[in-house]
């Protein structure tokens, strides 16, 4: 049994594979594709462990078409003129079918070797990818590609494909199984909806289980320790870091303190709580703003005493910080405002600085008004006075507009007043 559980019990029927019922359910689009027969290049993207590789494999199986598999981390060019040489042959005659797994990985000339032989129909490409394609994948390879994405497995169906695990190994050990209440359920519910990551542990269960000859006995307590943190589904550097963070910034927004703080659990769990700091700051400034301006003091004392801290301790300032925001009234009116500045900036719209805001008290000869004048607010009534202070390129712009809350409708009301 040298080859691995999810291996031996891969599916080899599109109802054998469990989730992905919007892709290949019943009068699903990528099953109405496969039944007909006729099989465009393909890119499929999404998590590892949901059935990619397994799809591509019944799609040679059901087309009777030769497949090749290469694995972006590994192949060369001179793998791929390999597989090139074969069509025609009597091995291809109904078809070369080449899966390329994680093809993110390989570089441009090696993606544009592809081109001509999938733009000839002399291959189909079904190309696989954990990263977002239209990020990683060349786009003269994604236009002549049909995409599909793969989500994760919900843990109900995983269940299924768990007791099957269970039953299978069983047999093939000749043993009888005896499960204590809940293991199945913990082990798909542990695993983020991947389901190679399902069947390792329902493999490790079994071979760590309690054995008496007769019998396999598999406890809560070795599920729980085989399978703790399986769940996290977590790249520094790919697309579930920034998803997170997204997903955290956008329910902060949304003002929804439980998804804020489920999302901060998330990256603690993670052990990412620098990513996790650096954005707590940003959405104080970016989306509470001057709705709450000591958001961004007290979101900065939660971080620093994180950071002081350190986990597990770290979580308790971060979450505060996470739950303060999400409750606080919102505001975007900074952020639009310069960010409208800087469009004008960058367009060369401003120039000049006025004259009575330089830092010089001297005119040369060719000055046509003599003379600094400017004016000091705090020698006038307020500490306000009527003055240019944008350049003459932009007198009348408006980039500021007060937001609809307390705090800025407040110092609205107050500079209508002096300013009218």
């Amino acid at each position: 049994m040298g080859t691995p559980l999810a291996e031996r019990i891969r599916p080899k029927s599109l109802d054998d594979v469990v989730g992905q019922k919007h892709l290949i359910g019943e009068d699903m689009p990528l099953r109405r594709i496969i039944q007909s027969g006729h099989i465009p290049n393909m890119i499929f993207y999404g998590p590892s462990g949901v059935g990619k590789t397994t799809i591509a494999r019944i799609i040679a199986r059901c087309t009777d078409m030769e497949l090749h598999k290469l694995n972006g981390t590994s192949a060369s060019i001179s793998d791929i003129k390999e597989i090139i040489a074969q069509t025609g042959t009597f091995g291809g005659m109904n078809g070369i079918l080449l899966y390329l797994d994680e093809i993110q990985y390989l570089n441009k000339k090696q993606q544009q070797s592809l081109l001509e032989y999938i733009e000839d129909g002399s291959i189909t490409l079904i190309a696989s990818t954990t990263e977002n394609p239209y990020f990683y994948v060349y786009n003269a390879i994604i236009s002549r590609c049909t995409m599909f994405e793969f989500k994760p497995v919900p843990a109900q169906e995983i269940e299924n494909a768990a007791r099957r695990a269970f039953q299978f190994m069983a047999d093939e050990l000749g043993r009888k199984l005896q499960l204590s209440s809940g293991v199945i359920e913990h082990i798909s519910g542990g695993c983020g909806g991947d389901v190679r990551k399902a069947m390792n542990t329902v493999e490790l269960c079994l071979l760590s289980a309690q054995d008496d000859g007769k019998s396999l006995k598999v406890t809560m307590d070795t599920a729980n320790a085989l399978t703790q943190r399986s769940n996290m589904r977590y790249d520094r550097d790919g697309d579930e870091h920034y998803d997170i963070l997204s997903a955290l910034q956008k329910s902060i927004r949304g003002s929804d303190p439980d998804a804020a703080v489920h999302y901060v659990a998330r990256l603690c769990e993670a052990g990412d709580i620098i990513s996790l700091s650096r954005r707590l700051l940003v959405i104080a400034s970016e989306d509470i703003g001057l709705a709450y301006p000591m958001a961004a003091v007290i979101v900065k004392s939660c971080v620093d005493s994180a950071m002081q801290l350190g986990l597990p301790e770290a979580r308790i300032p971060l979450a505060e910080a996470a739950i303060l925001l999400a409750t606080s009234p919102k505001s975007n009116s900074a952020i639009m405002a310069v960010d409208m500045a800087a469009e004008d900036i960058r367009s060369g719209k401003a120039v000049s600085i006025p004259r009575n805001l330089q830092n010089k008290h001297f005119d040369g000869d060719d000055a046509q008004v003599k003379g600094q004048h400017y004016l000091y607010p705090h020698s006038f009534e307020n500490h306000w006075v009527k003055q240019q202070y944008l350049p003459d390129e932009l007198v009348g712009r408006t980039y500021y507009e007060y937001g609809d809350n307390k705090t800025e409708q407040t110092a609205k009301a107050y500079w209508d007043k002096i300013k009218k």
